[in-house]
């Protein structure tokens, strides 16, 4: 008898999509709860706009390598080792933060605590294991859509807390409780889930560091991949230098420049270290996998949720200096924006479900690319109506691919899909590093028009080079039983 979707079920495998997706939602809660608590941060502290700009890049700065690394460790400890660790950690950081008095202290506190973030990554690792590859679509849409959510319960449920009691350290209270919050919830989350279905295996990687790869073509490949998000990070310190807001100086500035060198070279060689023998000895062809679909569901993702990030920071300030909205309209509107998660991502999912992951893409992307081209020609002149219309759209296109891209990523290889989480969710980071640097260059339409160039590019990308995934994913078990895996 086939299993259909019942997501109002709090049993078995749904029971751990909900708690599973509440435990990402907790980590969004703490991570971008800074948004709407800057304009009491700001007036509490005296801080300046130029500090407090730098408090919002700190939160997103130590993402980037955070996913990467959680990705890695995810697959070797298990995501229910890891959600919980985070929540914890997290928290803890978070609380400390809250009560910090200098603008250093709190400058500090927040950089390190960006790392949370990274716990989307784990989830997908968890749902991947326990949902099957014709139903993971629209289980990893539910959880990443809904989880995503936590900004937008931050910004209604924190914003009260602070302005209700506490005065001035209002806000120390409002992320205070959110964090403790977040802590004890990392605690439930560990007692109540398990890595797996009773009976199932938790497949790791034979080797750390890295993901193996069984060609040069796919070495070189993944060391390239790697160079983007790096030089994200080396756009970010260069935006803290003393030639732009000054919070660091330029000795520092040219340490982290070197301290970045010498980690991607690491990198580079524990990369070869890991995959050198698969290219002298090529693994069976059924344990083989192609990175280029990593690379271009990185490439993917870099667009989708790169777009979300960048256009949800810009959209009221576009609303207000194009169109001469009141302020609180402009809000209201461009609060719409982060809504769309709860079914566009989800419906990026099933779709990919029932039609093709590889289909749906296409069409998700063609939607981006239009979606956005059509807003890079708006002029000051153009109904209002029809541009918050042009952004929903975009909006639904863009959250339905990164449903899309992550349908497909548990399904390229299982051991690994915490660390191409990682990945391609580093990309995402990276995405919305750039087009925000772009929008600083640039006026808005030029903003949208470059959106909409760069997704046509990844479009071509998905059509002539990305395979659908089909067949069966073989898994080779400690005692050296083979354990296949349907794709579709």
């Amino acid at each position: 008898m086939e299993d259909k979707l019942n997501i109002l079920s709090f049993k078995g495998k749904y029971r751990i999509l909900h708690l599973t997706w509440f435990a990402f939602f907790m980590t969004f809660v703490v991570w971008l709860g800074l948004g709407p608590m800057m304009p009491f941060i700001q007036e509490a502290l005296g801080l300046t706009e130029q500090q407090a700009k730098v408090l919002l890049i700190l939160n997103v700065a130590m993402t980037i390598p955070s996913r990467i690394i959680v990705g890695m460790l995810v697959d070797k400890y298990g995501p229910k080792a890891l959600f919980s660790t985070i929540l914890i950690l997290g928290g803890m950081i978070s609380i400390v933060f809250s009560w910090m008095q200098t603008y250093d202290q709190l400058a500090f506190l927040r950089f390190l605590s960006g790392f949370i973030g990274a716990g989307f990554v784990v989830g997908i690792r968890m749902i991947s294991e326990w949902f099957p590859a014709k139903q993971t679509g629209i289980a990893q849409g539910i959880y990443g859509g809904w989880g995503n959510f936590g900004s937008a319960g931050a910004a209604i449920t924190l914003p009260f807390i602070a302005s209700s009691f506490g005065g001035d350290d209002g806000w120390r209270y409002a992320i205070t409780i959110a964090s403790v919050l977040a802590i004890a919830y990392g605690v439930f989350y560990y007692f109540n889930v398990t890595n797996t279905p009773k009976g199932s295996t938790y497949f790791k990687p034979k080797k750390s560091g890295a993901m193996e790869v069984s060609n040069i073509k796919d070495l070189v490949l993944y060391i390239l991949m790697n160079i983007p998000l790096y030089l994200a990070l080396w756009l970010l310190t260069w935006k803290l230098s003393a030639d732009n807001m000054g919070l660091i100086s330029t000795s520092v500035e040219w340490v982290v420049y070197v301290v970045l060198v010498v980690i991607f070279i690491a990198q580079v060689i524990k990369t070869w270290t890991i995959s050198a023998q698969h290219l002298k000895n090529p693994v069976p062809k059924q344990h083989q996998y192609k990175f280029k679909q990593v690379a271009i569901l990185d490439w993917a993702y870099f667009v989708t949720f790169g777009t979300e990030l960048a256009v949800v920071s810009v959209l009221a300030m576009f609303y207000v200096d194009w169109f001469n909205l009141p302020k609180i309209t402009a809000a209201l509107l461009a609060g719409v924006y982060p809504f769309i998660n709860l079914f566009a991502r989800p419906g990026g999912g099933y779709l990919s479900d029932k039609y093709g992951r590889k289909l749906t893409l296409i069409v998700v992307f063609a939607g981006v690319t239009l979606s956005f081209l059509a807003l890079g020609n708006v002029d000051k002149g153009w109904s209002i109506y029809a541009v918050v219309a042009l952004t929903i759209a975009g909006g639904i296109f863009t959250k339905a691919g990164s449903g899309a891209i992550f349908a497909m990523v548990p399904l390229i290889q299982r051991r690994y899909t915490g660390q191409i989480a990682g990945m391609v969710g580093a990309f995402g980071n990276v995405g919305a590093v750039l087009f925000l640097t772009v929008n600083t260059l640039v006026d808005y339409d030029e903003f949208f028009m470059v959106i909409g160039i760069v997704s046509a590019i990844v479009l071509m990308l998905i059509v002539v080079f990305l395979e659908e995934p089909k067949g069966n994913m073989v898994e080779i078990l400690d005692d050296g039983t083979v354990e296949v895996i349907k794709l579709n």
